[in-house]
């Protein structure tokens, strides 16, 4: 089983939280102008990155909040987490 340290909870067994996909993605500003075209590339198009990978996690069966997670998908390995908000950058405070 995979631990996931929550930011604010501490090391929590993967079955109390709930992925949210790639982390850092830019939103719209004016969402009711996009065509379908551009909806379509919001919506679905990701990076798949293999290895290193930013991604949004929830701590559905906890906190319940939001939070950050650095991933290698090559191992399943998370190097690091850190709260929603805060860039992928090392100097980041991470828990």
């Amino acid at each position: 089983m995979l631990l996931i340290r929550c930011p604010h909870c501490g090391p929590r067994p993967e079955v109390e939280f709930a992925y949210g996909g790639e982390a850092h993605i830019a939103r719209p500003v004016d969402p009711m102008s996009l065509n379908d075209e551009e909806w379509v590339t919001f919506l679905y198009m990701r990076s798949n990155a293999k290895g290193m990978h930013n991604e949004r996690w929830r701590h559905a069966n906890g906190c319940g909040r939001f939070f950050n997670a650095s991933r290698d998908t090559t191992t399943d390995e998370i190097k690091r987490t850190y709260p929603a908000g805060q860039g992928p950058e090392p100097e980041a405070k991470v828990s």
